[in-house]
Protein backbone atom coordinates (compact mmCIF):
# COMPACT_ATOMS: atom_id res chain seq x y z
CA UNK A 1 0.00 0.00 0.00
CA UNK A 2 1.76 3.59 -1.04
CA UNK A 3 1.91 6.13 1.72
CA UNK A 4 0.65 9.60 1.70
CA UNK A 5 3.23 12.12 3.28
CA UNK A 6 1.29 15.18 4.23
CA UNK A 7 3.53 18.28 5.24
CA UNK A 8 2.38 21.47 6.49
CA UNK A 9 3.68 24.82 8.25
CA UNK A 10 1.72 26.15 11.27
CA UNK A 11 2.72 29.15 13.40
CA UNK A 12 -0.79 28.82 16.08
CA UNK A 13 -1.74 25.25 15.52
CA UNK A 14 -4.96 25.87 13.27
CA UNK A 15 -3.35 24.58 9.93
CA UNK A 16 -1.81 21.50 12.26
CA UNK A 17 -5.00 20.59 13.93
CA UNK A 18 -6.57 20.30 10.23
CA UNK A 19 -3.50 18.24 8.91
CA UNK A 20 -4.14 15.32 11.72
CA UNK A 21 -7.84 15.58 11.04
CA UNK A 22 -7.18 15.02 7.58
CA UNK A 23 -5.05 11.92 9.02
CA UNK A 24 -7.86 10.54 10.71
CA UNK A 25 -10.07 10.78 8.40
CA UNK A 26 -7.99 8.95 5.45
CA UNK A 27 -6.15 6.49 8.44
CA UNK A 28 -3.05 7.16 10.14
CA UNK A 29 -1.79 3.49 8.79
CA UNK A 30 -1.63 5.40 5.49
CA UNK A 31 -0.77 9.08 5.82
CA UNK A 32 2.16 10.12 7.35
CA UNK A 33 2.49 13.96 8.95
CA UNK A 34 5.17 16.04 8.86
CA UNK A 35 5.63 19.79 9.99
CA UNK A 36 7.77 21.35 7.39
CA UNK A 37 9.84 22.55 9.89
CA UNK A 38 11.47 19.37 10.12
CA UNK A 39 12.00 18.01 6.92
CA UNK A 40 14.62 17.73 4.07
CA UNK A 41 13.84 17.71 0.08
CA UNK A 42 14.93 14.58 0.39
CA UNK A 43 11.68 13.38 2.54
CA UNK A 44 9.52 13.77 -0.07
CA UNK A 45 11.17 10.94 -2.37
CA UNK A 46 9.12 8.38 -0.17
CA UNK A 47 5.86 8.85 -1.47
CA UNK A 48 4.07 9.07 -4.11
CA UNK A 49 0.76 10.71 -2.88
CA UNK A 50 1.38 14.15 -1.22
CA UNK A 51 -0.88 16.29 0.63
CA UNK A 52 0.78 19.78 1.39
CA UNK A 53 -1.13 22.29 4.10
CA UNK A 54 -0.16 26.09 4.05
CA UNK A 55 -1.77 29.35 6.21
CA UNK A 56 -2.21 32.70 4.01
CA UNK A 57 -0.95 35.15 6.41
CA UNK A 58 -1.99 38.59 7.00
CA UNK A 59 -1.25 40.27 3.37
CA UNK A 60 -0.48 37.27 1.28
CA UNK A 61 2.36 36.29 2.81
CA UNK A 62 3.77 32.67 3.58
CA UNK A 63 4.18 31.02 6.96
CA UNK A 64 7.65 31.24 8.36
CA UNK A 65 8.15 27.36 8.50
CA UNK A 66 6.96 27.33 4.36
CA UNK A 67 9.04 30.57 4.05
CA UNK A 68 12.18 28.95 5.75
CA UNK A 69 12.02 26.15 3.59
CA UNK A 70 11.16 27.77 0.00
CA UNK A 71 14.23 27.72 -1.57
CA UNK A 72 13.95 24.01 -0.60
CA UNK A 73 10.55 23.04 -2.42
CA UNK A 74 11.44 24.77 -5.50
CA UNK A 75 14.55 21.76 -5.88
CA UNK A 76 11.69 18.70 -5.06
CA UNK A 77 11.18 16.74 -8.04
CA UNK A 78 7.28 15.96 -7.88
CA UNK A 79 7.48 13.98 -11.04
CA UNK A 80 5.25 11.38 -11.14
CA UNK A 81 3.79 12.73 -7.68
CA UNK A 82 0.24 13.13 -6.85
CA UNK A 83 -0.47 16.10 -5.10
CA UNK A 84 -3.24 17.87 -3.22
CA UNK A 85 -3.25 21.17 -1.69
CA UNK A 86 -4.94 22.54 1.29
CA UNK A 87 -5.13 25.86 2.64
CA UNK A 88 -6.26 28.27 5.82
CA UNK A 89 -7.08 32.03 5.34
CA UNK A 90 -9.39 34.69 6.82
CA UNK A 91 -11.45 35.58 3.68
CA UNK A 92 -13.57 38.99 5.50
CA UNK A 93 -10.60 40.05 7.29
CA UNK A 94 -7.55 39.35 4.21
CA UNK A 95 -10.25 39.37 1.31
CA UNK A 96 -8.00 40.82 -1.06
CA UNK A 97 -5.16 38.17 -0.52
CA UNK A 98 -7.68 34.76 0.58
CA UNK A 99 -5.56 31.77 0.42
CA UNK A 100 -2.91 33.47 -1.46
CA UNK A 101 -0.08 31.13 -0.12
CA UNK A 102 -1.67 28.20 -1.15
CA UNK A 103 -1.50 29.49 -4.80
CA UNK A 104 2.01 30.22 -4.66
CA UNK A 105 2.47 26.79 -3.26
CA UNK A 106 0.44 25.46 -5.90
CA UNK A 107 2.36 26.72 -8.93
CA UNK A 108 6.19 25.58 -7.78
CA UNK A 109 5.11 21.82 -7.37
CA UNK A 110 3.65 21.98 -10.66
CA UNK A 111 6.04 23.87 -12.18
CA UNK A 112 8.35 20.49 -10.39
CA UNK A 113 6.16 18.00 -12.04
CA UNK A 114 3.62 17.58 -9.90
CA UNK A 115 -0.12 15.98 -10.93
CA UNK A 116 -2.50 17.97 -8.99
CA UNK A 117 -5.38 16.58 -7.53
CA UNK A 118 -8.44 18.18 -4.83
CA UNK A 119 -9.35 21.32 -6.83
CA UNK A 120 -12.23 22.81 -4.60
CA UNK A 121 -15.08 24.55 -5.20
CA UNK A 122 -15.54 28.47 -4.43
CA UNK A 123 -19.08 28.27 -3.62
CA UNK A 124 -19.87 29.21 -0.08
CA UNK A 125 -16.48 31.51 0.09
CA UNK A 126 -16.84 36.05 -0.01
CA UNK A 127 -13.30 36.98 -0.74
CA UNK A 128 -12.11 39.63 -3.37
CA UNK A 129 -8.79 38.02 -4.80
CA UNK A 130 -7.03 35.07 -4.52
CA UNK A 131 -3.54 33.58 -6.12
CA UNK A 132 -5.71 30.23 -5.06
CA UNK A 133 -8.67 30.30 -7.35
CA UNK A 134 -8.12 28.75 -10.65
CA UNK A 135 -7.85 31.72 -13.60
CA UNK A 136 -11.00 31.65 -14.73
CA UNK A 137 -12.98 29.19 -12.99
CA UNK A 138 -14.98 28.73 -9.61
CA UNK A 139 -12.13 26.77 -8.75
CA UNK A 140 -9.26 26.67 -5.93
CA UNK A 141 -6.56 25.26 -6.15
CA UNK A 142 -7.18 22.80 -3.06
CA UNK A 143 -9.04 23.29 0.04
CA UNK A 144 -10.17 25.85 1.37
CA UNK A 145 -10.74 26.31 5.26
CA UNK A 146 -11.27 29.66 7.00
CA UNK A 147 -11.11 28.71 10.48
CA UNK A 148 -11.46 32.03 11.73
CA UNK A 149 -14.83 32.79 10.26
CA UNK A 150 -16.12 29.13 9.33
CA UNK A 151 -14.97 27.28 11.49
CA UNK A 152 -18.77 25.67 11.56
CA UNK A 153 -18.19 24.53 7.93
CA UNK A 154 -15.05 23.09 8.25
CA UNK A 155 -15.46 19.68 9.21
CA UNK A 156 -18.02 18.83 6.25
CA UNK A 157 -15.67 20.08 3.84
CA UNK A 158 -12.88 17.92 5.54
CA UNK A 159 -14.88 14.70 5.03
CA UNK A 160 -16.09 15.71 1.72
CA UNK A 161 -12.68 16.86 0.21
CA UNK A 162 -10.98 13.74 1.71
CA UNK A 163 -13.20 11.88 0.09
CA UNK A 164 -12.74 13.64 -2.92
CA UNK A 165 -8.76 12.88 -2.72
CA UNK A 166 -9.12 9.05 -1.64
CA UNK A 167 -10.75 8.49 -5.42
CA UNK A 168 -8.46 10.82 -6.93
CA UNK A 169 -5.36 9.13 -5.60
CA UNK A 170 -7.31 5.46 -6.73
CA UNK A 171 -7.08 4.46 -2.87
CA UNK A 172 -9.20 1.26 -1.92
CA UNK A 173 -8.87 1.73 1.96
CA UNK A 174 -11.31 2.39 4.12
CA UNK A 175 -11.91 6.45 5.03
CA UNK A 176 -13.98 7.89 7.83
CA UNK A 177 -16.23 10.86 8.08
CA UNK A 178 -16.01 12.41 11.58
CA UNK A 179 -18.24 15.78 13.05
CA UNK A 180 -15.06 17.40 14.43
Amino acid sequence: MAKIGLFFGSDEGNTEGVAYRIQARLGADLVDVHDVADVTVLDFEDYEYIILGIPTWDFGQIQSDWEDFWGDIGSVDFTGKTVALFGLGDQFGYGDYFLDAMGMLHDVVVANGAAIVGYWSTEGYEFDASKAQVPGEPLFMGLAIDQDQQEDLTADRLNRWCEQIHGEFGLDTPIVNLDD
